[in-house]
């Protein structure tokens, strides 16, 4: 999965990534990771700090933009392009924005499709360490 969300992201990094020249040819595989890492980091953190429920409604309705999840993603990602990259703060800011709310609602779009490594009990599996999440998720979707 975290393979194929790299490759989500770096079809995603075109205009934000790729074709910024802020962003040396050198340093693109690696922010682009960084952005993958960001948006995994971002939903870990849901589930540890007990806000497994929160998650599971912004999947329910990926279409929210202005989303705590996605924002959080979104500094994460910019205050790693200024710490490790150099990127002044409000360009980071810009990239940031630019990048992450496409792939998360990308995810979001594949997780309500049945064969795709992206549906929401695969993605909570992976992010717990491979605990079968399908009973809690049953039980929340309830609740």
């Amino acid at each position: 999965m975290f393979e194929k969300l790299f490759m989500l992201v770096k079809n995603n990094a075109g205009r934000a990534v790729v074709n910024n020249p802020i962003i040396p040819v050198k340093y693109h595989d690696a922010v682009i990771n960084e952005a993958s890492s960001s948006i995994i980091e971002v939903l870990k953190g849901q589930m540890e700090n007990g806000k497994l429920k929160d998650m599971i409604k912004y999947f329910q309705y990926p279409g929210i933009y202005n989303n705590p999840l996605i924002n959080s993603a979104v500094n994460k990602f910019a205050n790693k392009l200024n710490n490790y990259y150099g990127v002044e703060p409000a360009a980071a800011q810009l990239i940031a924005k630019d990048l992450i709310p496409p792939v998360m609602q990308e995810i979001m779009r594949q997780s309500s499709r049945q064969n795709t490594d992206f549906t929401l009990s695969k993605l909570l599996s992976i992010l717990s360490g491979n605990y079968d999440m399908n009973n809690l998720l049953s039980e929340l979707a309830i609740a």
